[in-house]
């Protein structure tokens, strides 16, 4: 019995000592780099456009975007412009599509982040079509206002 259990502490031993042979030192920072160079969430093609809001690509005379994921709840800025008044009115749909996913989601956040993502809307001035999803919504969407005006 001796011999099993001396056989088995050095096994044991063994084991615990080439558990770090080998190990590669991982600094996780970098790793976030290479996802997010490699699977990045901005969107810079209408292919993009297309796959995570599912608006079709006739519909679209030109857009612009960004999602900030970095926060504990994230941000999206989408500014679309229609093609014509029939187009404007599917990519209404599909962004209203997208609201309303994103307030489904938000409420496993915090009560705030729920009311916030309740809060915003999409808008349609002249077939260019906005989602913006964010603590400063109102602001953001100001400044688009002004910007188009």
């Amino acid at each position: 019995m001796k011999k099993i259990a001396a056989f088995a502490l050095a096994m044991v031993m063994c084991l615990a000592a080439f558990a770090g042979c080998g190990a590669k030192e991982v600094k996780l920072s970098e790793v976030m780099d290479k996802i997010n160079t490699e699977y990045n969430l901005s969107l810079k093609s209408i292919d993009d456009l297309n796959k995570y809001y599912q608006i079709n690509n006739d519909d679209v005379k030109q857009f612009a975007a960004e999602i900030n994921s970095d926060t504990n709840a994230p941000v999206e800025v989408i500014l679309v412009e229609a093609k014509d008044k029939d187009a404007a009115a599917n990519v209404e749909k599909a962004l209203q599509n997208r609201l309303n996913s994103i307030i489904n989601m938000y409420g496993s956040y915090t009560p705030e982040k729920k009311a916030m993502a309740q809060a915003c809307k999409v808008t349609n001035e002249n077939n260019i079509l906005t989602l913006i999803v964010a603590d400063d919504a109102d602001k953001i969407l100001k400044t688009f206002n002004d910007s188009i005006k």
